[in-house]
């Protein structure tokens, strides 16, 4: 007895509009695309780019994760406009940014999502002599 097993073709999913979200540290750049609810599209980062070491921090290679993500979005899924939003203080903050204009993804706004730290940690307790 042989089942055969039918598999559904899996249909495209299209999502016309999108979020962005932008990680910049000083080490590396990883970019994720994802649908309004949270669902990620595509994701890429300058390591996964091919970039090594010191190099993954800088705005080149932001830009290069950036057009490599935005790439597969736009072929895969079809996005046409993009909310941005950008964690953290790297130099890739504005070339991600930037290189999706490149791509003709149209960015509606940009959102900086960076923790801010209000209170701070406990101080050490008082030196007494």
């Amino acid at each position: 007895m042989v089942d055969t097993v039918t598999k559904k073709k899996k249909s495209k999913k299209s999502v016309p509009h999108a979020h962005v979200h932008v990680f910049a540290s000083f080490n590396n750049t990883i970019i994720t695309f994802t649908d309004t609810s949270g669902n990620v599209l595509a994701t890429s980062s300058s390591g996964a780019c091919g970039f090594r070491g010191s190099k993954k921090g800088t705005a080149y290679a932001a830009q290069v994760a950036s057009e490599k993500a935005g790439q597969i979005a736009k072929q895969q899924y079809g996005v046409l406009k993009a909310d941005v939003f950008i964690k953290g203080i790297g130099l890739g903050r504005d070339s991600a940014i930037r290189s999706l204009s490149s791509l003709d993804i149209a960015v509606d706004s940009i959102t900086d999502v960076t923790g801010v730290p209000h209170g701070g940690v406990r101080p050490k307790k008082a030196r007494r002599i």
